[in-house]
């Protein structure tokens, strides 16, 4: 696809354009809770401009929470952020900024498809505009349509980066359809500013039950053989037990005390259950066919 001419440069971009990173601001791409979304042109690449948007301004619901457990390495700037003065919460807002280029940087190093950072300035950052192969912008997951076996596909390829995110220390706290787009290759996820430190913060376990439920449901409504397992859970076990690798296999299945379902043993029970029964049958057949057994 050929973009068309530009607009004009919005007052936050004109740092990269004054700096050379980005040639022209081609046309706004979306306005989010947290961050507006413009297509620019870097020479002769396509790319796209991530412009985070004040704290005041920010529509990101219980936003502390997410920050718990990430760790501040200069002492003063620590004291700043809890005392919560103009130069702490300055300081607060560049690490929710950066948390996202880190998190990128992390991933993508740990296999998991997310786009990739090229620059961050001033608040705004650069990265790759995801698209399909004609070059148009890569539709959410929300706005895609699929057959039972693709939806359980790609729910299995995302219950794989769920497991190397938390192998990297990360969950990304807001995982949904939303924050996935899905191109010719599939499934890529976006939007880390919140990412939380899944050994730091006491509401880890919960957040990641919530995205892995959140991917579940939505490929749920294509493949209803998805619905009623219990990936989070069995993915938080390994991980408690130091027993997660981002090559782990899961089963989606765990038993009501807590542990990890094996399957040859639950169909080896299965299998003795029906026996039985089987069994018991011929008992009830025999005995009404001999009154004296």
């Amino acid at each position: 696809m050929r973009y068309k001419c530009g607009m004009k440069t919005p007052q936050r971009l004109q740092p990269l354009v004054d700096d050379g990173l980005v040639d022209e601001v081609i046309s706004r791409l979306m306005s989010g809770k947290e961050a507006d979304i413009f297509v620019v042109r870097c020479g002769q690449e396509i790319r796209c401009a991530k412009v985070y948007k004040e704290a005041a301004k920010r529509n990101f619901k219980k936003a502390a929470q997410y920050r718990e457990g990430r760790k501040v390495r200069n002492s003063r700037r620590s004291r700043a952020m809890e005392k919560g003065s103009k130069f702490g919460r300055e300081q607060q807002e560049k690490i929710w900024q950066s948390a996202e280029v880190d998190a990128l940087r992390l991933l993508a190093q740990a296999g998991v498809r997310v786009p990739k950072p090229y620059d961050m300035l001033e608040g705004v950052l650069l990265m790759e505009l995801v698209t399909d192969d004609e070059g148009d912008v890569a539709p959410r997951l929300s706005d895609v349509v699929m057959s039972a076996e693709q939806a359980e596909e790609d729910h299995a390829l995302m219950m794989q980066y769920v497991v190397r995110m938390l192998c990297a220390g990360i969950i990304h706290g807001d995982l949904s359809e939303f924050n996935v787009l899905v191109d010719d290759y599939g499934p890529v996820i976006i939007d880390l500013p919140q990412a939380v430190d899944a050994a730091a913060n006491n509401n880890a376990e919960a957040m990641l039950y919530r995205d892995v439920d959140n991917m579940t449901r939505y490929y749920g409504q294509y493949a209803p053989s998805l619905r009623g397992s219990r990936y989070g859970q069995e993915i938080w076990a390994l991980y408690e037990s130091g027993e997660l690798t981002p090559n782990s296999e899961l089963t989606g299945q765990m038993n009501d005390d807590g542990h990890i379902a094996d399957v040859d043993d639950v169909l080896a029970e299965i299998k003795a259950a029906f026996e039985e029964e089987q069994e018991r049958r011929e008992r009830i057949t025999n005995n009404h066919d001999d009154p004296y057994a």
